[in-house]
């Protein structure tokens, strides 16, 4: 019998932890069951196919977490959160001249900060290919399972922090004043297929830091690469709360669960 890797163990059980807190929070929970199950049987089925597929199947599962929390949008949001929240972005925004740097150098920076935004998107894949470039797709497992731990680990707190963006919550407040040809393709990605169960934390920030996290252990004798990652990382939080797709608390709360994503490749490299 074909054995899972680590990376599909830990998508395995991130929908079997779904599927547990489901009947908690949404009508029809048996769905997430399904899904569970569905997941697994995906899993398994790539064992007797190419290799490549068994690479990028992840990327399939991580699409199909996102959507399943959708289901969570029933969750009554009160906004008590989002208001301690924007009170704090505003520090960051007015205060201490965030906005104003973005844009002291008119549109460039702001089409730069959500140029970024919009390849986190494609962050998983692009790792891999990183690694098979680096001549280390042997390591594209713990790579998967750094990756999988922080955005997995960030949608599974979701239920627990019902939100709603500050860019849809306060329409009329805090927003940049530099319209971009880049902010108009991501309000359009975030506005016809995003979610509405929480922001909190931000997986788009969880996601990119555990990819760097990942890269930085996978291939050491480059770790240019992971740094580089590392920066868009940066990037990607500058460009979430300065285009209030998230509030500076999700970015905090997103790193914080990118930190997994450390001992998760650390595992992986001692059960090799």
């Amino acid at each position: 019998m074909p054995r899972f890797r680590s990376s599909e163990r830990v998508a395995i059980l991130y929908f079997v932890y779904v599927a547990l807190i489901a009947p908690f929070y949404i009508q029809q929970p048996w769905r997430t069951s399904l899904v569970a199950v569905a997941v697994a049987l995906g899993f398994w089925l790539t064992h007797f196919g190419k290799p490549i597929l068994r690479d990028l199947i992840p990327l399939a599962a991580v699409l199909t977490a996102y959507r399943e929390m959708d289901w969570f949008s029933v969750t009554p949001h009160h906004h008590h959160l989002e208001q301690t929240w924007v009170a704090w972005d505003r520090v960051l925004l007015d205060h201490w001249h965030l906005r104003q740097i973005i844009e002291g150098a008119g549109p460039v920076l702001p089409e730069f900060v959500e140029f970024c935004y919009l390849l986190v998107y494609g962050v998983g894949p692009l790792v891999v290919l990183m690694a098979i470039l680096a001549r280390s797709r042997h390591n594209t497992d713990r790579l998967w399972t750094a990756y999988l731990a922080g955005t997995l680990g960030a949608y599974a707190l979701f239920p627990y922090f019902p939100s709603d963006p500050p860019r849809t919550l306060f329409p009329m407040s805090d927003l940049p004043h530099v319209m971009t040809f880049m902010r108009q393709v991501n309000l359009s990605i975030v506005g016809s297929y995003g979610i509405h169960s929480s922001v909190f934390p931000s997986a788009h920030v969880s996601s990119a830091f555990s990819a760097a996290w990942g890269l930085l252990r996978t291939i050491p004798e480059k770790r240019w690469i992971g740094w580089c990652v590392f920066a868009y990382a940066i990037a990607v939080s500058i460009a979430t709360v300065y285009g209030r797709y998230h509030y500076a608390a999700d970015v905090l709360a997103g790193f914080t669960v990118s930190l997994i994503a450390i001992p998760a490749a650390r595992m992986v490299s001692r059960s090799k």
